[in-house]
């Protein structure tokens, strides 16, 4: 189902890929509407286990394409560094998650979402996340995507030998 990198050298190791994609601050969440038009939208979220979480309006674009089509695919990058080394070209690191979305509508998964967002973000004010989630419950919706499939690329520095 997935097209094998082509750019072998430049893979991640699975587990660094994955913690790329928990680390990274946002991500861009692609998706299809039902012309057939491609749409992405940036996206603050969570992975917790082996799924992914961010939240929304009750309505929007990226939630008329999930209701079409509920697979996705969402991109985090790392560091990057251009650089010349004999050619212009940019160090890197890269994560792609492909998977299925679904709203979140069971209320314990869904605060338990909204939480974890709260303590990736703004950890040092947990006291008041409660308040806000419950606050802002009533025009907020969480959606979950279950990922099935993990892919990182990188473009390191090289090490640099002595001459000596």
């Amino acid at each position: 189902m997935y097209r094998p990198m082509r750019r072998k050298d430049r893979a991640m190791p699975p587990e660094e890929a994955w913690q790329l994609l928990k680390t990274a601050e946002y991500g861009v969440l692609s998706t299809v509407g039902a012309d057939g038009q491609p749409y992405g939208v940036p996206l603050s979220f969570v992975v917790v286990g082996q799924a992914l979480y961010f939240h929304c309006a009750l309505q929007g674009q990226k939630i008329d394409n999930l209701a079409h089509e509920p697979r996705a695919s969402f991109c985090v990058v790392g560091k990057t560094q251009p650089v010349y080394d004999n050619s212009f070209t940019t160090n890197f690191e890269s994560a792609v998650a492909c998977g299925s979305i679904a709203k979140v509508e069971e209320p314990r998964e869904r605060n338990d979402a909204l939480l974890a967002l709260c303590e990736k973000y703004l950890p040092q004010h947990m006291d008041k996340a409660p308040g806000e989630i419950a606050h802002s419950g009533a025009v907020t919706a969480v959606y979950k995507m279950t990922l099935d499939h993990v892919t990182g690329k990188a473009r390191r520095p090289r090490e640099s030998k002595d001459t000596d």
